[in-house]
């Protein structure tokens, strides 16, 4: 009995230690890592505060809970906390003296600079990029600048670093990892995200340990008779080549990403957004799903081969697996519980799950402690952490069912449970019909996984047999494609909430928490269920009763705005194509907006309409006012019409000098919208007590004519586009605030406003500008305006 209780003993004392070194790692988020850089005042701070709670736990806690941990232990707890902040920071990546971004000049970026060749070696396969270009990691070594134009010489030099490339699609076609090229084109440091929620790029590189990226143009070889080496990416690339010759492209390539997953396979976006979209995206995710169906198979293959050839085999067939998936943590964790449970096998101990999945997260997160931000292994752990406390009392409650139905219902639901808060927090969106989908699908996604897993270890050997097996498994996929795309095509299948707080985070998982280690699941979980919404819905029902906001996105040079006035939203240009999808579609997305209730296109160029096509897709809209008219009318005119129609909303088309409301207040207060001028657009909109004036791309000349109009406005915001401006037509509309939706402002007019004591934001410094009554302007980005920073 001694000896059981100092196990015990000694277990969760492990188990505490390991906790307290997760949450510390945690915690570096209260500070903004990795998104930011955290001066040591700040990190000094957090780590006196983190030694502060252990000297509180140590002293309180003994008191309160006398059969818990001793005193000692707390301290002990408290070093650990405090070894993995000084770790984590110790592990941050930081550029080398000669790390290639030490060579980027100052605000250069792919639109401007100077073009330079770049040597190095390969790291990755070329990816295709949803712009359709190339994409690959590479190790710089050499650099190339050309001199002055006096001067055509060159300057090299050795540099390091890694650099995250994109070229035209047919000059990464061939390239494989190891290889020595030479790249050239225009280095750029990557910029944070310019939109709320939006993408940080400069986020993504820092995590990856690569702080400067390359646009090229041409790849060229040194040496053209370079032959590969041998590597992982080799067998996955005959294990993809046997699946895709029998299946073709994107069949083939589906079961590649369902058995090695979408990391390691260049899936086409449009079947990867819809698996995601429909709540499968963990069906493309290399994870414990799969290491469980590789790990069960085996064993039940050999189980009349002894324990150790079953180890042996087992440890085989997850080495194997995880190098063919590239070392993605989700597929590392799985393994090492994995390994755990065979050792448990081989030496005939039961295996204590949730004791595997911490100790497997602590193994993971010493290697590799910046791992505790990457969002693979979040979801990865937590789907587990469900499946080991939520699956066996929901299947307790589902008794009345037969066991396997019981099994493919609380699975899904458990694991959704577990993921749900942090997909709000990071995306927040939601898949309604996830689990049922899930429920569907489980049993033909085994298959397939199965036959796919069995494709693949024959292609190795074979490709030709390994591509008649993939064959086989034709029709099963196709169904699954079916049913992804059947989800996907119900209404409301993918619903924005918006994205939740950190505070609403914590307060879900706590409740989470609570209910699983509650005895009386079914009652308690009722009411937490209750409370849950609560604390999703009561703040967001709050925020869009009081919420009114303007929003300049940042969107290089296209003027786009939104206005979200109580829930009521209005969206002024679409901006080109990319914009609309990866600007204006992923920030209504965050905003949990589903539906934009007055659109208002203003520009009447066709590159800056396209935009409307995907929007229109994505989201209903009510009512679409055209004001870019002329004559003839825009080619797209007919095709946005009937778009909208489609969705019983109504297109109307504006002509001059109509004054539209575009919104109204609870205290009946409107938004109104008046096209001044058609060509180019001049839009005036009143928005509350403030007159904004959109002012379109005009040359100087027009600039004066238009000035000496005896009914022109005087206006608080003028809204341009950075180009040249009068100081006639700035000292007749007296503004206040002037916005550019510009990366540079044309010197002249920054000049201007600043003679006439205007305020001045650009996107390009600023990132997105936001103005709501109570907090004035605000910008996304923190910039420096001084004087300087105009030109």
């Amino acid at each position: 009995m001694e000896t059981r209780s100092s196990y015990a003993m000694n277990l969760a004392s492990g188990s505490l230690l390991s906790v307290a070194y997760i949450l510390a790692l945690l915690s570096t988020a209260i500070v903004g890592l990795p998104t930011r850089t955290v001066t040591w005042q700040e990190y000094s701070l957090l780590i006196l505060s983190v030694i502060g709670i252990g000297i509180i736990c140590a002293i309180a806690f003994p008191r309160i809970w006398r059969t818990g941990p001793k005193p000692r232990l707390w301290l002990t707890t408290t070093l650990v906390a405090v070894i993995a902040l000084l770790y984590v920071q110790l592990r941050l990546p930081q550029p080398e003296s000669n790390d290639i971004s030490q060579f980027v000049a100052s605000g250069q970026d792919t639109a401007q600079g100077q073009v330079v060749t770049i040597q190095g070696e390969v790291e990755t396969v070329p990816r295709l990029t949803r712009s359709q270009k190339g994409q690959f990691w590479l190790e710089a070594t050499q650099l190339t600048e050309l001199e002055s134009n006096e001067n055509r010489g060159t300057t090299t030099r050795g540099v390091t670093g890694k650099l995250y490339v994109t070229v035209p699609l047919l000059q990464s076609t061939g390239l494989f990892p190891g290889q020595t090229i030479s790249v050239t084109g225009v280095l750029y440091k990557p910029k944070p995200a310019a939109n709320p929620g939006g993408f940080d790029f400069a986020t993504y590189l820092t995590k990856e340990g690569a702080f400067a990226g390359l646009s090229g143009r041409q790849v060229s070889f040194p040496d053209e008779n370079q032959e590969p080496t041998w590597g992982w990416w080799m067998l996955r690339q005959r294990i993809i080549h046997a699946q895709v010759r029998q299946l073709e492209s994107p069949t083939g390539l589906l079961l590649s990403s369902i058995v090695l997953g979408r990391k390691a396979v260049d899936l086409p976006y449009d079947i990867r957004d819809l698996f995601i979209q429909t709540g499968f995206a963990h069906v493309l995710a290399a994870s414990g799903f799969h290491v469980s169906l590789i790990l069960g198979s085996v064993l039940a293959l050999t189980k009349r081969w002894g324990t150790k050839t079953q180890f042996g085999i087992g440890l085989t067939a997850l080495l194997i697996y995880v190098g063919l998936t590239g070392l993605q943590p989700s597929v590392l964790r799985a393994a090492i519980m994995g390994v755990g449970a065979l050792v448990a096998l081989l030496t005939h101990r039961q295996v204590k799950p949730l004791g595997s999945l911490l100790l497997a997260a602590t193994i993971l997160l010493i290697i590799n402690p910046l791992w505790i931000w990457d969002l693979g292994f979040q979801l990865s752990f937590l789907a587990t952490l469900g499946l080991l406390v939520t699956v066996p009392p929901l299947v307790k409650n589902l008794d009345w069912l037969p066991s396997v139905i019981a099994a493919l219902i609380a699975v899904p639901l458990a694991a959704l449970l577990w993921t749900l808060p942090l997909q709000l927090y990071v995306f927040g969106m939601i898949a309604p019909y996830s689990v049922v989908a899930n429920i569907i699908g489980t049993p033909l996604i085994s298959l397939i996984s199965l036959g796919g897993f069995l494709s693949a270890l024959v292609a190795l050997i074979s490709p030709l047999a390994g591509s008649a097996i993939a064959g086989l498994l034709y029709y099963p996929l196709q169904g699954l494609l079916e049913l992804v795309r059947f989800f996907n095509a119900l209404p409301a299948s993918s619903v924005a909430l918006g994205t939740i707080s950190l505070t609403q985070l914590l307060l879900l998982y706590g409740l989470i928490g609570i209910t699983c280690i509650s005895s009386r699941v079914q009652l308690r979980g009722v009411f937490a269920g209750v409370i849950a919404l609560t604390i999703i819905a009561l703040p967001i029902w709050q925020s869009r009763l009081e919420q009114f906001q303007v929003t300049v996105l940042a969107a290089d040079q296209e003027q786009v705005l939104v206005i979200q006035d109580q829930g009521q939203v209005t969206l002024v240009n679409s901006g080109e194509t990319d914009t609309a999808n990866f600007t204006i579609l992923p920030f209504l997305q965050k905003q949990g907006i589903n539906q934009v209730d007055w659109a208002v296109a203003v520009d009447s160029q066709p590159r800056f309409r396209s935009g409307w096509v995907p929007i229109l897709e994505s989201l209903p809209v009510k009512r679409f006012y055209d004001l870019a008219h002329s004559e003839p009318l825009p080619t797209d005119t007919e095709a946005i019409a009937e778009a909208v129609q489609s969705q019983n909303g109504i297109y109307e088309v504006v002509s001059t000098e109509q004054r539209l409301a575009v919104g109204a207040t609870g205290s009946g207060e409107k938004t109104t919208l008046e096209l001044i001028k058609a060509q180019p657009p001049i839009v005036q909109l009143q928005i509350k007590d403030q007159t904004w004036l959109l002012l379109g791309d005009m040359p100087p000349d027009e600039q004066k004519q238009f000035a000496q109009r005896s009914n022109l406005p005087q206006i608080q915001v003028l809204w341009w586009s950075g180009e040249p401006l009068t100081p006639q037509l700035v000292n007749i509309l007296q503004p206040d605030v002037a916005i550019a939706s510009a990366d540079v402002i044309e010197p002249q007019a920054a000049k201007v406003l600043q003679n006439a004591q205007v305020e001045l934001y650009w996107t390009g410094r600023d990132g997105a500008i936001q103005w709501t009554p109570e907090q004035g302007f605000e910008t996304t980005l923190e910039a420096n305006r001084t004087d300087a920073a105009l030109f």
